[in-house]
């Protein structure tokens, strides 16, 4: 069966009795989507960070990204049923799905197989409406940004400087930039614009970082916006008394999803920044829920531990004080094979060969995890039909020469109990050993440091170079928000800026083409290469294959 017909068949518990039953959550505090999806309040969030009691976190990573797939959501939820049957009371925390990608190429983010988190549908599509008051809260702040340059721009802005595009839930290229204000004086300003996408959105990073209401406010009203004519002054959405209209609209939107797994366990799915040119974590306010109710709280980083990984340890874990007790890293033999030089129509053919070449991927992130953030990691391998015993003995001999164990994990075909090894394995570390876990560089040093430590320590890049322009401008952030840290917008598909560079290449070159502050989200974006922050659809996108009939019945999602 297909993952959408899997889920269409799970057998669901009403949501708040599930809650009550699991973890005592009074169903006073669920606010219910239906039956099977509920929003926790906020009040009862506080009330656990009064607690005491703290779970031990669990990051689920990969390695880099290939078209063979890896299965990172999969595993995360596959780990989070296994803990639960081994007896380990466990919560899962994952990202909200985009639906760009559900539409375009990647699908959706609810895991696969017998490991999903479901009702499947409702989550890759709209969910809680979540995305929808992002993009609302978002845009409110752009229109308020040209009704008021058309209404006498009190405030001086210089409308050549502002930062704020809108934003589109959707893969759409063809509004990376476009012109407003056409027709006329009386439909504003004319001037360049352009379009990002949802999950590049500084809200949807805001929203992530957030720890209540009060906060979300604060950062929302430190967003800057633009400058004013005298190139230097920034314009916050607090000048513009922005915060509080798009605090209101994200006033649902902040509080946690509380849904299910296949085999009936708490799920939190809330936020979905993407890690390739976001921040890639889920909430910390679902992270750190889940550490107050359940003993062990497993969450996923979006895509390689290059990207998603390292913002979620330099960002997310910096910012919310949360430590990483173990590190899950997946992989498949396929991906592996496809980094050492395998094209996709063979990579169901044994070939060791190109495995112990590929294996030279999965090897640099292993020391990036062990030795740059000095935290225990545990290898597991997805398990696809096609791998061989001689091939997956390869890999558990490569990884134990590293001193790393690596585990075979069967969950997407067996759900919760092809994983239980791996949830032994992990429950071995985290009980027993005390990471003592290291950020990648210091808060003090300069801005242009903290990026080539990421390059050349994370990516295995020679160094890093940039124009004089964009030298000025991280020259100019320095003086006031040297502090803060990076989070890198680069391609996914390698430790380089040259998606198709497999492995792990070394003594590349880094060029930094842009730079922009997130002063309320608390970082600073660096774009590396030629990344975009609105992708596009793919020749064949997904969409054309999503179908519903006179039922109401979903095909080809997954």
């Amino acid at each position: 069966m297909s993952d959408i017909e899997i889920a269409q068949k799970a057998s669901m518990k009403p949501i708040i009795e599930l809650a009550k039953a699991k973890f005592n959550i009074p169903p006073e505090h669920l606010d219910p989507y239906g039956h099977y999806k509920a929003k926790l309040s906020l009040e009862y969030v506080d009330s656990l960070s009064h607690q005491n009691k703290e779970g031990k976190l669990i990051l689920v990573t990969a390695i880099s990204p290939t078209p063979a797939g890896e299965g990172k959501t999969t595993t995360t939820v596959g780990l989070g049923d296994a803990l639960n049957r081994i007896g380990k009371k466990t919560i899962i925390c994952l990202r909200e799905p985009s639906l760009g990608p559900c539409f375009g190429l990647k699908g959706g983010a609810a895991g696969g197989g017998y490991a999903q988190v479901v009702p499947m549908e409702d989550i890759n599509l709209h969910f809680t409406g979540d995305f929808h008051a992002i993009g609302v809260a978002h845009n409110l702040l752009a229109a308020m940004i040209d009704n008021h340059i058309h209404h006498g721009n009190a405030l001086n802005i210089d409308s050549r400087r502002i930062k704020w595009k809108r934003v589109l839930d959707m893969n759409d290229r063809a509004l990376r930039k476009i012109t407003i204000g056409q027709g006329g004086i009386g439909n504003g300003f004319l001037r360049e614009d352009g379009f990002d996408i949802v999950v590049a959105s500084e809200v949807m990073a805001i929203l992530c970082l957030a720890t209540n209401r009060a906060d979300l406010k604060e950062r929302l009203g430190r967003i800057i916006i633009g400058y004013k004519t005298d190139k230097i002054t920034p314009v916050y959405a607090s000048d513009l008394k922005a915060q509080g209209a798009m605090a209101a609209v994200l006033k649902d939107a902040i509080k946690p999803n509380l849904v299910q797994t296949l085999e009936n366990n708490i799920a939190i799915v809330h936020g979905g920044p993407f890690a390739n040119i976001a921040h890639g974590c889920n909430s910390v306010t679902a992270t750190k829920t889940a550490l107050k109710l359940a003993d062990y709280a497993v969450t996923e980083a979006g895509f390689g531990a290059d990207l998603g990984a390292e913002k979620f340890l330099n960002i997310k874990c910096r910012s919310s004080k949360l430590k990483p007790s173990a590190v899950v890293l997946v992989a498949t033999v396929r991906a592996l094979k496809y980094h050492g030089g395998i094209e996709t129509d063979h990579l169901n053919q044994e070939n060791l060969e190109a495995l112990e070449i590929g294996f030279s991927n999965i090897q640099r992130h292993i020391h990036n995890i062990t030795k740059n953030y000095n935290l225990p990691v545990v290898v597991s391998i997805n398990h696809f039909t096609h791998d061989t015993d001689a091939e997956t003995s390869l890999l558990k001999k490569k990884c134990e020469e590293l001193g790393v164990k690596c585990v075979i994990s069967s969950h997407w075909a067996k759900g919760g109990a092809g994983a239980e090894e791996l949830a032994r394995e992990i429950i071995e570390i985290v009980d027993n050993k005390e990471a003592s876990f290291d950020y990648l560089y210091d808060d003090d040093i300069p801005l242009w440091n903290k990026i080539e430590v990421i390059a050349t320590k994370i990516y295995g890049a020679k160094e890093i170079v940039a124009s004089s322009k964009v030298h000025e401008e991280i020259d100019k952030l320095q003086n006031k928000y040297g502090k803060l840290p990076i989070c890198m917008a680069k391609t996914q598909m390698s430790f380089s800026t040259d998606p198709t560079l497999k492995g792990a290449p070394s003594n590349h070159i880094i060029e930094i083409s842009d730079v922009k502050l997130e002063n309320g989200a608390g970082f600073i974006v660096v774009i590396a290469g030629n990344m975009m922050t609105m992708p596009g659809l793919p020749k064949v996108p997904t969409a054309e294959k999503i179908d519903i009939d006179d039922d109401g019945l979903i095909t080809g999602l997954f």
